[in-house]
């Protein structure tokens, strides 16, 4: 039984119904950014108490599914190896392209390291642009070392 991944569809269910948006969901936390909201509410980040209680006021979640969403999920738990998505399969793929650069980059630049998907921050926007919008997505990741032993 995966308790995580049925508060999200009861979470899914209730957004669809009412309407809402991530966006709306995320002011009533404004601590946290709308991009970790929507992961914490998609089952891959957990959410403070308080967040948890302001957002499961708002859908009508019982406490027992409030206390689900303060729990440490499963991360990454995509239902296959190679997301077979197009918008998600578009970011693997964006990895198999530009993985290879971004190391080399970040080597180059940092030294011998990886960035942070724990210490990270995310921002999406929409970018308008004559030729068809565009989106823009700054990922910020904290440069962490390999250390010598």
């Amino acid at each position: 039984m995966n308790l995580r991944l049925e508060v999200t569809e009861k979470i899914m269910r209730t957004k669809i119904e009412r309407d809402l948006t991530w966006s709306g969901l995320a002011r009533l936390t404004p601590a946290l950014s709308k991009e970790y909201v929507t992961a914490a509410l998609l089952g891959q980040m957990p959410l403070p108490q308080s967040a948890a209680e302001a957002i499961g006021v708002e859908l009508g979640l019982t406490d027992f599914d409030i206390k689900v969403l303060q729990e440490p999920p499963y991360r990454g738990s995509l239902p296959t190896t190679v997301p077979t998505d197009p918008l998600i399969y578009r970011f693997h793929e964006l990895v198999s392209v530009y993985g290879t650069t971004f190391k080399a980059l970040i080597h180059e630049e940092f030294g011998d390291g990886i960035m942070s998907a724990i210490d990270f921050r995310m921002n999406l926007e929409r970018e308008s642009d004559p030729a068809g919008d565009r989106v823009s997505i700054t990922m910020s990741g904290k440069f962490l070392p390999y250390k010598r032993y």
